[in-house]
C-alpha cells in the first residue's frame, strides 16, 4: 500500500522500514512476520524484506517467536539528543535538581500534541506511569507540554492539536478548548505549569519552558512527584523556585553552546 508522502523526492522504502521498526510497542519487544504486516499494513513480502535489510544493518535480530529490535536503535534517538546537545548542557543541572528536590527531573520537546521525554533524571520510586527517553504522552495533560503550547501562536496551536496523540495513552482528564486556552493564557503570564493528576492518579508536576539564544520555547523541564508523598505546598514553595532557576541556567548554557563557533578539524590536520 502506497505511504503518505508527497513530491518526487519522497523515499517510499524509507518509509516503510521507518514504519516497521516503530511498530514494534511495550508489550510488543517480539513480532512476527504476521504481525508486523497487520500492525502497519504493509504487505508481508514488503515487511519480509524491509525486515532482512533491517537485520543484515544490525537494527533488527530474528528469533524462536519472531523479530526483535537490538539495542542499535537507540543510535537513531541518540544521535538527535547529541545533535542539539540538550543533554550535556542540562545534565549537570538536572542532577543537581534531582539531589535538591529528591524527585525526578526530565526535560521533553513538542512532537505534534505529544510531548517525548528526551532527557532525564530519575531517582527509585514508584509511580503510575514509566517514563523513559523516547516515552510519548497528550501534551496538553502534562506540564511539559502545557508551557509549549502556551508559546506558540493560536493558529498553530490549533494545527498542533488537531493531530493525533500517538503516545497510547488516554488522560485522565483532557481540558475542553475553553479550559485548555484558559490555562494557556495563565501558564504564559507567570511562566510555569501544574499538573495535579490530570495524566494519570498520583501523577504531579511542575514545568518551566526552556528557550534558546532568541527566546524560542525549545523545551520544558519539570520536577515530578508522587500525590501521596509530596504536596501541592512543597511542590510550588520549595520544588518550583529550584526548578525555575535551573531552567534559566539551562537556557543561558543551552544559548551560550549555540552562540560559540564550532570549529571542524579534519583527521589528516
Amino acid at each position: 500500500m502506497a505511504r503518505d508522502g508527497t513530491g518526487p523526492d519522497f523515499i517510499e522504502a524509507l518509509a516503510r522500514g521507518l514504519e516497521v521498526i516503530t511498530a514494534f510497542r511495550p508489550g510488543r519487544a517480539e513480532m512476527t512476520l504476521a504481525d508486523l504486516a497487520g500492525a502497519t499494513g504493509l504487505a508481508r513480502p514488503t515487511v519480509r524484506r524491509v525486515l532482512l535489510t533491517l537485520t543484515e544493518l544490525g537494527y533488527v535480530r530474528s528469533g524462536e517467536r519472531g523479530y526483535a529490535l537490538t539495542p542499535r536503535v537507540l543510535d537513531l534517538g541518540v544521535a538527535y539528543v547529541r545533535s542539539t546537545g540538550l543533554w550535556d548542557v542540562a545534565r549537570p543541572h538536572l542532577e543537581r535538581l534531582v539531589a535538591r528536590t529528591h524527585e525526578s527531573c526530565s526535560i521533553a520537546q513538542l512532537d505534534g500534541s505529544d510531548i517525548v521525554y528526551v532527557a532525564r533524571v530519575a531517582v527509585p520510586k514508584i509511580v503510575a506511569l514509566s517514563v523513559q527517553i523516547g516515552t510519548r504522552f497528550p501534551a496538553a495533560s502534562t506540564s511539559l507540554g502545557k508551557v509549549q503550547l502556551a508559546a506558540l501562536a493560536p493558529e498553530e496551536l490549533e494545527r498542533v492539536l488537531a493531530e493525533p496523540s500517538r503516545s497510547g495513552l488516554t488522560p485522565r482528564h483532557a481540558p475542553a478548548p475553553a479550559e485548555r486556552d484558559a490555562e494557556l493564557r495563565e501558564v504564559r503570564a507567570r511562566g510555569w505549569a501544574l499538573t495535579d493528576e490530570q495524566l494519570a492518579p498520583g501523577i504531579r508536576s511542575v514545568a518551566a519552558p526552556l528557550r534558546d539564544g532568541e527566546g524560542r520555547v525549545v523545551a520544558g523541564v519539570n520536577v515530578n512527584c508522587h500525590a501521596a508523598e509530596t504536596s501541592l505546598e512543597t511542590l510550588l514553595e520549595h520544588h518550583l523556585p529550584l526548578l525555575l532557576q535551573a531552567a534559566g541556567d539551562i537556557s543561558a548554557d543551552f544559548a551560550r553552546l549555540a552562540s560559540a563557533p564550532h570549529v571542524t578539524v579534519s583527521a589528516t590536520a
